[in-house]
């Protein structure tokens, strides 16, 4: 199932929907002002909140932690510097690890588990409204892996300082 990004440009807050392919919202991902950390609610339709992200204070590599009902759902991490190897990867609460791989710098990236491909994230770079696709092929973790792709999004921008969204 393909699910959208989209950006809320000229918001007086920041906040991004996440969207069926067919438009129909899903998912809110609102920034919390005001914290010592940065911190990113994803809520749904009905206003109940469904995870939260955080980023991990006084970190060498720059860490995000999503939560999921009280408890840690995943770990994802950019290492600062690599010569060869992932960029990025996520420990999952249940042992698994995941490694984000492709061409981070266009935004075109592939979620994967033991060679096989949970997600695919294209950005499209040149849109009114800034969005990216996240096709998700593995359902029972499809909100997990969208919020994958948001956190990988935030780093990348983050990181290079860019405000492209609001995120």
């Amino acid at each position: 199932m393909r699910y959208l990004v989209r950006d809320r440009m000229f918001a007086f807050h920041e906040e991004a929907w996440i969207e069926t392919e067919h438009r129909e919202r899903l998912f809110r991902v609102n920034r919390k002002f005001l914290r010592l950390r940065n911190t990113f609610a994803l809520v749904d339709t009905r206003g109940e909140h469904v995870a939260s992200i955080v980023k991990k204070a006084f970190t060498f590599h720059h860490t995000l932690l999503i939560k999921q009902d009280g408890r840690l759902a995943a770990k994802i991490s950019k290492r600062a510097f690599t010569l060869f190897g992932d960029r990025f990867k996520v420990r999952l609460y249940d042992g698994r690890r995941l490694r984000i791989v492709g061409n981070l710098f266009d935004r075109e990236f592939d979620i994967r588990h033991e060679g096989t491909t949970l997600a695919h994230i294209s950005r499209r770079w040149f849109s009114l409204r800034d969005a990216y696709a996240v096709d998700v092929m593995a359902q029972q973790d499809a909100v997990l892996l969208v919020i994958l792709a948001v956190c990988v999004d935030h780093t990348l921008q983050d990181l290079k300082g860019e405000k492209l969204t609001n995120l």
